[in-house]
């Protein structure tokens, strides 16, 4: 097997881009479409706001634990092999959520679909560099991926919306498997086996460290529990030691030397904090304080999810002719705009002003994906690229988690200030990613990396 495929036709190749898509789709949108369903699940559940949190935030800490981990497997094993496993797993952990009788078995349930799901986005990016190997092919290719994950996450409120009420909670668990049946069925058809030239190896420690530096951090956020950050900063510093001398490492930190890549993992872990803040109070806040049904909330989020729509595939087109630069700063101004409008939000706020502020948040998240996988990627030896890729979805996930975890600490205008914190650190670092210094340190760190490790010494 190689690391590219060649000798596809142009209608393979957009088939192939059609079931990554497919894949992404469904993953991407459980991150946002089950914020919609909580008021439903607390009700009929009985479930307390650090269970709901929970029900969010085992997705997404599941999620960004594994995903690296599934790169390097699929990279080794057949990367589609493992985006078929992946596909089925999800599937069966959708299918267990609709049927969960109690809160714990949610969560539970959740957890194993983040499995599945871990199997889907980087795999499926690693086909699509392999797939799409010339370079503006490529980053039309890619600009297509960032708009499905806006689009996807975008488009998840109103879809909840409309299946709670017209069948209830479980609904929004329901729609993921004729998806995952079709894009299976695809992978059979059109998706050819390609693995890693040079396969990375497992690092069962690094992984288990990074899982604890998550949950850990998360669970003091969500449990108010002060020592648990304590417990964060010894398994970072241990995390730091082991990867920085293992021979294969779970995360290379030599990625972290391109200061564009070291950027947009930044740059994804604010922009979707401020994501996941935003999805989870606002949901709350329309059904419980404004006593809006699903469908209602739903459409209240329809300006954003518009928005995202038609400023995802111009950000990618954005990126591929003038860089990242234009969309990150445009991102960051319109999310902080927004985040400033929420800091006033109260029952009796007009729609109108609420519609402004949800669209402006829109226009900015839409802008944001495409330059944050673009920057990630690029540069980076083939070999790599996956892992770069998993790296930025990891980096989504991790700020979903956050964003989610903090809405249990901070309330009102403190929580969204917080959040135009975040979109402001996007705005700075869509300036010092896009210096000659920046480019400078992404051309240094592509020789590095297709350096062959022998005797475990780089």
């Amino acid at each position: 097997m190689h690391t590219t495929i060649d000798r596809l036709s142009a209608r393979q190749k957009r088939l192939i881009l059609v079931t990554c898509s497919l894949s992404l789709l469904i993953s991407s949108m459980d991150t946002t479409i089950v914020n919609v369903a909580l008021p439903a699940i607390h009700t009929q559940l009985h479930a307390p706001v650090s269970h709901l949190q929970w029900v969010v935030d085992i997705y997404t800490l599941t999620l960004a634990s594994l995903l690296v981990l599934a790169g390097a497997s699929a990279d080794r094993f057949g990367r589609r092999r493992v985006f078929r496993i992946g596909l089925v797993t999800f599937a069966v952990g959708s299918l267990l959520c609709s049927l969960a009788p109690s809160v714990g078995v949610l969560i539970a349930a959740r957890a194993l679909q983040a499995v599945g799901g871990s199997m889907l986005n980087p795999v499926a990016m690693s086909i699509i560099t392999a797939v799409f190997t010339d370079r503006s092919e490529r980053a039309r290719a890619i600009g297509v991926w960032g708009a499905v994950v806006g689009i996807s996450t975008a488009l998840g409120p109103l879809v909840g919306g409309i299946l709670i009420d017209a069948l209830g909670w479980q609904s929004v668990f329901w729609i993921n498997l004729p998806i995952c049946a079709v894009a299976l069925t695809l992978t059979f058809i059109v998706v050819p086996e390609s693995k890693a030239s040079r396969a990375r190896g497992i690092d069962p420690i690094g992984q288990l460290l990074a899982m604890a530096i998550m949950f850990t951090a998360v669970f003091g956020l969500i449990e108010r529990q002060p020592l648990m950050f304590a417990l964060t900063a010894i398994t970072l510093a241990a995390f730091v030691f082991h990867e920085s001398r293992h021979a294969s490492p779970f995360i290379d930190l030599r990625f972290f030397r391109s200061v564009p890549f070291s950027a947009a993992t930044l740059s994804a872990v604010c922009a979707f904090a401020g994501f996941g803040a935003f999805l989870f109070t606002m949901s709350i806040y329309l059904q419980n304080t404004r006593r809006f049904s699903a469908v209602e909330t739903g459409l209240m989020f329809l300006p954003m999810a518009l928005c995202v729509l038609v400023t995802s595939p111009v950000s990618g087109r954005l990126v591929a002719r003038y860089g990242t630069r234009p969309s990150l700063l445009g991102a960051g101004v319109l999310m902080t705009v927004a985040a400033a409008i929420f800091s006033t939000v109260r029952a009796d706020t007009s729609l109108v002003e609420l519609g402004i502020a949800f669209a402006a948040f829109g226009i900015g998240f839409g802008l944001v994906n495409a330059p944050i996988t673009n920057s990630a990627v690029s540069g980076m030896p083939l070999d790599r690229a996956g892992a770069a890729a998993a790296m930025a979805t990891t980096s989504r996930q991790i700020g979903i988690s956050l964003g989610v975890a903090l809405c249990g600490r901070l309330a009102g205008a403190g929580l969204w200030w917080t959040v135009a914190g975040f979109a402001v650190v996007v705005a700075v670092l869509a300036v010092l990613s896009n210096t000659a210094a920046a480019e400078r340190s992404r051309q240094r760190i592509a020789p590095l990396l297709e350096q062959k490790v022998s005797s475990g010494v780089r």
